[in-house]
């Protein structure tokens, strides 16, 4: 891969393992010095896993015999020093293929069989099963058996047209665009549904992950493919037949599936090298390649600077031959360049701001904990100032007052128990409209609405009607959640005046952005949902897959939106309980501290010093946080963005590790 990319990604991993590091600085300097709670740890767990396993998806899309598998060799597998993923003349990529890297596995490739499509199971149910996928594992110190290994992406098998039209490769209502038939009847079909490589590529265990798709017939019958995996894709690469131009073919993959303007796309006008003419010059042939260039961008509506010609066959061969004047001309570079220096700002800007976010809410954290104990401390050393040279009657109706403030202070657990009860109350009401029995419940609806339309025509209709009800159930639960809020604070503020707490509530959860989720997911949708794939859904197992594949997006959705609902009514009910505890500890240390006292005049002064140190002890522990945060905000807002343009060199390792007992199949 060109240094420029390769070094945009590096620098961008290297950014997140340093912001991780930072991050793990202030984790431990708040569990050393009790400034934490299970709210607060459980958020910085969360985030350090986002930071350290956060994924970089590219999508590679084409019709057949565009040179897409070629392109994916030149880019990632060069370093081998010969072919790596099969890329011969004709159809080679049959099934969708994700390359990543997850050190805790074995080098494999897991492969899962074409029959899955006939149980309804989607893709992501099928990835928590190991037993339902063939592993093959991959040699990657060996490129001839590697290459082999990975050949049988390609296998393919022969059935009757009844079970290719089960398994949605045969359509009798479109049948110019059906495959052809053997001489005995019967249809070729891939053998695998899926393909997962797991490969220790430098760029791949930086979190880049590459998904190999294959020609509109595969893509139109996986519907997770289009509904998932290329939607959530941070760019896609569409790659076209320079000589080819946009057939008919790749103008309906491109309307259908990525046209959308909520992705980075990428469109690669391959095999320039096809349009070198003997019988013409150097110039009339660039001017061809760049007439074919401006056609292109015209005819799918795209900036002719988001088209790129190359040639991926020339820039392998140079990459192999360490030839840069012919990778130079094989343009292959441009691509690559293009892809770090638009991709990796828009990862980076996102993770900033995330951990922005959870900076300010650790320094508000620790400055409520730390100013209540301040509070508390300045209490206790008024009071004992005040004993200066009184008598012991004086220390004992001190001991009486400490022992009625705690009695009282007590009482307060009447009202918190109260408070809770309402809270809880209300979080369950918030809680029901995002559960996934709800969810079920919406979708069995759309699917019923479907149903009952003609050869299910009214399914864009269906679909639409139940994103605005689920948007419905997000509105309802964030006015819930202001609600929840509005009687928190109530509550809040009369604890702070009668008992002498220092509750104070962090912004209420903003579930706008699940609402943005669920308008991406209809846009697929509903550009999916056509009168070609109302037809497949007229049939049962192709419904019951979409259904299942729909249930599957709309949970995380709303699986993400509940988790920060209780999240943040956690966090406001975890920090109740620690100023509770707090304040207990505080009547308990002051009756202590009057006890010594009582028994030892001497000891007075002593306490007081006591109780001066930990003042400025826990002065020095916010200024120590802060200057922890400060870094860490820091580190997210320049970092190494200034080593965006190092270069770097990469070599492919070897790796020899031996295979856990147990598959654990690659995620995106």
């Amino acid at each position: 891969m060109s240094h420029s990319f390769a070094s945009s990604l590096d620098a961008l991993s290297g950014w997140r393992r340093s912001l991780v590091t930072r991050l793990d600085e202030v984790s431990r300097f708040l569990s050393d010095h009790e400034l934490s709670d299970p709210a607060l740890q459980s958020h910085l767990t969360g985030l350090r896993e986002r930071l350290g396993q956060e994924k970089l998806v590219v999508a590679f899309v084409a019709e057949f015999s565009r040179g897409k598998s070629e392109l994916i060799n030149a880019i990632f597998f060069a370093d081998a020093g010969r072919r790596v993923l099969p890329a011969t003349p004709g159809r080679t990529t049959m099934c969708p293929v994700e390359l990543a890297w997850d050190a805790d596995e074995a080098p494999a490739l897991s492969l899962l069989p074409i029959e899955t499509r006939l149980n309804g199971q989607s893709l992501a149910e099928l990835r928590t099963q190991p037993r339902a996928w063939n592993v093959v594992k991959l040699d990657v110190g060996n490129p001839e058996r590697l290459a082999e290994s990975l050949r049988e992406v390609m296998r393919t098998s022969f059935v009757s047209k009844d079970d290719a039209r089960a398994l949605g490769f045969w359509s009798d209502e479109e049948l110019d665009d059906n495959p052809p038939l053997d001489d005995m009847g019967r249809v070729e079909v891939p053998a695998w549904r899926h393909a997962l490589i797991n490969y220790p590529h430098p760029l791949l265990k930086q979190g880049l992950v590459v998904l190999d798709t294959p020609g509109l017939n595969a893509i139109g019958a996986e519907p997770e493919l289009t509904l998932s995996l290329l939607p959530s894709a941070h760019a896609t690469v569409f790659i076209l037949g320079a000589d080819i131009g946009v057939s008919k073919s790749d103008l309906a993959i491109w309307r259908d599936h990525l046209s959308g303007d909520s992705q980075s796309r990428f469109v690669v006008l391959n095999k320039i090298d096809a349009m070198v003419d003997p019988l013409a010059t150097a110039e009339q042939v660039r001017e061809l390649i760049e007439r074919q260039r401006s056609d292109t961008a015209r005819t799918l509506a795209v900036p002719a600077e988001r088209v790129y010609p190359l040639s991926a066959r020339q820039a392998l061969a140079a990459r192999v031959d360490g030839d840069a004047a012919a990778l130079a001309q094989s343009r292959l570079p441009a691509l690559e360049a293009a892809l770090g220096e638009q991709l990796m700002p828009q990862r980076r800007a996102l993770l900033e701001r995330v951990v922005l976010e959870s900076a300010q809410q650790i320094e508000s954290h620790v400055a409520r904990r730390l100013n209540d104990s301040r509070r508390q401390l300045a209490e206790q050393t008024l009071e004992l100032r005040g004993l200066r040279g009184k008598s012991g009657a004086k220390l004992q109706l001190m001991l009486q007052r400490v022992d009625a403030e705690t009695s009282e202070f007590e009482s307060c657990t009447t009202k918190l128990q109260a408070m809770r009860a309402v809270h809880s109350r209300m979080m369950k009401d918030a809680m029901v409209g995002l559960s996934s029995d709800r969810l079920r419940e919406e979708v069995a609806q759309m699917q019923e609405a479907m149903n009952a339309s003609l050869l299910n025509l009214g399914a864009k209709k269906a679909f639409i009607a139940l994103c605005q009800r689920l948007r419905g159930l997000l509105s309802a639960a964030q006015k819930n959640s202001v609600e929840i809020r509005q009687m928190l604070e109530a509550s809040f503020a009369k604890l702070n005046a009668e008992f002498g707490f220092g509750l104070v509530l962090n912004p209420g959860p903003d579930l706008d952005r699940f609402a943005g989720e669920l308008d991406l997911i209809e846009k697929s949708y509903v550009q999916y949902l056509g009168l070609t794939q109302a037809l497949r859904l007229s049939q049962p197992k192709f419904m019951e897959q979409f259904r299942r594949m729909l249930m599957s997006k709309l949970r995380v959705v709303f699986e993400s939106a509940s988790a920060e609902m209780e999240m943040w009514n956690k966090s406001a009910s975890a920090q109740v309980d620690a100023q509770l505890r707090e304040r207990r500890r505080g009547f308990r240390r002051r009756r202590e501290s009057l006890e010594r006292i009582q028994a030892a005049a001497s000891e007075l002064e002593t306490r007081l010093g006591e109780l001066d140190a930990q003042d400025q002890r826990l002065q020095g522990f916010e200024g120590r946080c802060g200057e922890l945060l400060d870094v860490l905000r820091q580190q997210a807002r320049t970092g190494t963005r200034g080593e965006m343009a190092t270069m770097i060199t990469i070599d492919l390792p070897l790796d020899d590790e031996p295979a856990p007992p147990q598959l654990r199949l690659v995620k995106a």
